[in-house]
């Protein structure tokens, strides 16, 4: 579980016992169900992370809902976003190993995070990682009910596939683009694991050949 969760859970248990002290039992049930719920809603399961070579895998739990090729700076990638309801584990995973290039945040709306709109206008985490020959950007989006991301890692930090790297707190959006070559594994409706599914396979970069420029031949 993630911490936050104890922190509300424990918050809403005295709030509940305080309640009961002031006005009598039943009037604590909200409150320790409130207790129960953040308990819930802070999970966080163990996954089996695929170890496909250019395995691009979820940063989120939920439903797929767009792919499509979009235009940034010019150049065209692929699209994927992820629509995290408050039934969905909110702990967010690198999609690929690499380094952590870049970390851009942008304050903006709280509009819902299935428009359109909410990709570009609402307050998102921009995060750049190179790695196995490629570069993947995602965003933690902010929805019409999420009000703090979180994200842990800093600029520099290598990540694993599927490692933990942060949180969107109570419903959310999750885009991922990357380059159009990847084979894409999903489609808009497809029901995806953080960490463990597999959304698309990027092109694996050859190791290059060792050179033996200057090599000394060796004879016995």
């Amino acid at each position: 579980m993630v911490r936050d969760g104890y922190l509300y859970g424990i918050a809403s248990v005295g709030a509940a016992l305080l309640l009961g002290w002031l006005l009598g039992g039943p009037y604590s049930g909200p409150a320790l169900l409130l207790a129960m719920f953040f308990l819930w809603f802070f999970r966080d399961p163990e996954r089996q992370i695929p170890q496909t070579a250019g395995a691009l895998v979820s940063p989120a739990d939920g439903k797929v809902t767009d792919v499509s090729t979009v235009v940034v700076a010019g150049v065209p990638l692929i699209r994927i976003s992820i629509f995290l309801s408050v039934f969905d584990v909110h702990v967010n995973r690198s999609p690929i190993t690499g380094i952590i290039r870049d970390i851009r945040y942008q304050t903006g709306k709280f509009l819902d995070a299935r428009s359109a709109a909410c990709a570009e206008q609402n307050e998102q985490n921009i995060v750049t990682v190179e790695g196995e020959g490629e570069v993947v950007v995602f965003k933690q989006i902010a929805g019409l009910l999420a009000r703090r991301i979180v994200f842990n890692p800093k600029v520099g930090d290598r990540v694993d596939r599927g490692q933990r790297v942060g949180l969107i707190k109570f419903g959310s959006r999750v885009d991922i683009l990357f380059a159009p070559e990847a084979a894409i594994q999903v489609k808009i409706g497809d029901r995806v694991k953080g960490g463990a599914s597999v959304l698309a396979v990027l092109p694996v970069t050859p190791a290059p050949e060792p050179s033996l420029a200057g090599a000394r031949e060796v004879r016995s």
